[in-house]
């Protein structure tokens, strides 16, 4: 028998929450509803979920705050969140973003809209990659053992930067526009709006420390990732004033 995916639903509003439910059990998944991030996180230490549904505004600790803390838990950081809330201004959602969420729905919503997005954050956690390993410059990533790795170091990549940086490896000199990666790396952006790219590059840039530089902003184009930003990084971080 199938197993069906589990969606942990974090919504305080019951209404909102048993009517996701609902629908979520008429679509082929396994909701969980619970109200609070402290429920939330009883959930997950039983039975990690496939994906959460995570409101912004919550009792006690907020949406972002549980999102942020969540994705430095080695159990449950490469777990799809997306975030549910009111809040419409691009700043709002690059906030979620930037707290670790993978994917943002505005309310109202419709049912379609939320099932699309919950189909491409699950494609995107199963994305295939080929089990290969690729070089740049200092740069390693081995998709088998999902480890990056610079001058020796292992590094922490999130899983969508992750498969970025496996895509950009692949492709190295070349300039990506967002739309493109979108395509590539997300595989499904219907719902998905081109600042997201800018998001995870930075996230990936953060995550890559000294060869963050590697990968290059292309003013009006894209992006790309070169060798020569890693030489240039390591130039500026010797030639530093101790």
């Amino acid at each position: 028998m199938r197993k069906l995916p589990r969606v942990l639903i974090v919504e305080d509003e019951s209404s909102i929450a048993e009517l996701i439910a609902v629908n979520l059990r008429h679509n082929g998944f396994a909701p969980t509803v619970v109200f609070d991030g402290e429920a939330a996180q009883r959930e997950i230490d039983s039975i990690l979920p496939d994906v959460i549904l995570l409101d912004w505004m919550l009792p006690g600790e907020s949406g972002v705050s549980l999102a942020k803390r969540w994705r430095q838990q080695e159990r449950i950081k490469t777990v799809p969140i997306i975030m549910l809330t009111a809040r419409t201004e691009e700043n709002d959602k690059v906030q979620g973003l930037d707290a670790g969420a993978d994917d943002y729905i505005t309310k109202p919503f419709s049912t379609q809209e939320m099932l699309a997005r919950i189909r491409a954050v699950l494609r995107r956690r199963a994305p295939e990659i080929v089990n290969d390993t690729v070089q740049l410059g200092p740069l390693t990533l081995d998709a088998a053992t999902y480890r990056v790795v610079l001058d020796g170091a292992e590094l922490k990549v999130g899983p969508t930067e992750f498969k970025l940086l496996h895509y950009l490896l692949k492709h190295p000199e070349r300039v990506h526009t967002r739309g493109s990666l979108l395509d590539r790396v997300w595989g499904d952006h219907v719902f998905i709006e081109e600042r997201t790219v800018d998001v995870h590059v930075k996230r990936l840039r953060e995550s890559l420390g000294a060869a963050g530089g590697m990968i290059e902003t292309v003013r009006g184009a894209g992006y790309r990732i070169t060798a020569q930003g890693a030489n240039a990084s390591k130039a500026s971080s010797t030639s530093s004033p101790a």
